[in-house]
């Protein structure tokens, strides 16, 4: 199968980067554009009361979603110096909501042929309680998933 457009979601954790090395070697396999996802959770502000603290937090995530998505724009250029990687179309993308929402989304609007996604990312407490985001993700989208441990 010929993959044209791969999504990869990430939040910065170890098993995204290791989900990023499988999505970059078939981006260039397949000469596929790679989207790399980094979605700013607000939901779990929405409820503090002061608004200078939510601003900060915010910013703190906003910042630790930058840094997820240069580690990920650096393993593909350390990639193609080490490896024979072809080059490909690398889009990095930010977005705000609920993650696995906005994965589904983002999957959908962009039409992608695959999401190649970490088993498991930062947040185990949350995960534990509200159910992983990769679990959500393999199950509602309309393309298949890569999961990777």
């Amino acid at each position: 199968m010929m993959y044209k457009k791969i999504l990869l979601p990430t939040d910065g954790s170890k098993c995204a980067g290791k989900a990023a090395k499988h999505a970059i070697l078939l981006a260039s396999q397949n000469n596929a554009e790679l989207i790399v996802l980094n979605v700013l959770e607000t939901r779990s502000l929405a409820g503090l009361p002061v608004e200078e603290f939510n601003r900060k937090i915010n910013e703190i995530f906003r910042q630790e979603g930058i840094h997820a998505l240069e580690q990920i724009s650096k393993m593909h250029k350390d990639l193609s110096r080490e490896k024979d990687i072809r080059s490909f179309k690398l889009t990095l993308k930010t977005e705000e909501g609920h993650p696995a929402d906005m994965i589904l989304l983002t999957a959908e609007k962009e039409n992608v042929d695959l999401v190649v996604i970490g088993a498991s990312g930062k947040h185990s407490v949350e995960r534990f309680i509200l159910g992983s985001i990769a679990e959500k993700v393999v199950r509602h989208a309309k393309c298949p998933v890569l999961t990777v441990h």
